[in-house]
């Protein structure tokens, strides 16, 4: 239930998530970022704060299945969502497959985009399975081919300071494969 708070007249409201399995409850500011929410409000990190305008990725989590960088949308928005963050692609100590490529291949670097990059990576590969096309599909008639051109294309959304664009590349193809 939303209601006026503050002197500026700010509204806040109770929300509920579902992160990373877990259900958790809050009171909001509706203005707080969905990324905001997670990192201020709940004490859950695997999302990043990057850039604050939605052009690195690295606060990119699985948002109701699809991928969603959560500096862009409002936490309000999103009640009784189910949020997947790099750290609930886990299975206990069990690596997710994409997580374990992304180490195998050497795709960390210095690991702050990585959460995003792998939450993008399990979210593109979801898509690339369920035969969306993207930018650079030539045959909008045949289901796309996992290209090294599709792969970046689908991730480019996810930037990477440290420029580890190769090793990441591999750590998908390995986990595509797996």
């Amino acid at each position: 239930m939303n209601h006026p708070s503050g002197p500026r007249g700010a509204r806040h409201a109770k929300i509920a998530l579902d992160v990373d399995g877990e259900h958790r409850t809050l009171e909001v500011d509706t203005r707080t970022t969905l990324l905001d929410a997670l990192r201020e409000h709940l004490d859950v990190t695997a999302p990043k704060k990057g850039c604050d305008h939605g052009q690195c990725g690295s606060c990119t989590v699985l948002l109701d299945g699809r991928r969603a960088t959560t500096c862009l949308t409002f936490a309000v928005a999103h009640d009784g969502a189910r949020i997947t963050t790099a750290r609930g692609l886990a299975d206990g100590d069990e690596l997710h497959a994409m997580q374990q490529a992304f180490v195998e291949q050497d795709g960390l670097q210095c690991g702050y985009c990585t959460t995003g990059q792998i939450c993008s990576a399990v979210g593109m590969l979801d898509e690339f399975w369920a035969q969306h096309p993207s930018n650079v599909t030539e045959d909008l008639t045949a289901p796309p081919e996992l290209t090294d051109d599709e792969i970046r294309e689908r991730m480019s959304g996810n930037l990477c300071r440290c420029g580890a664009y190769t090793n990441i590349l591999a750590a998908i193809r390995q986990a595509a494969e797996a």
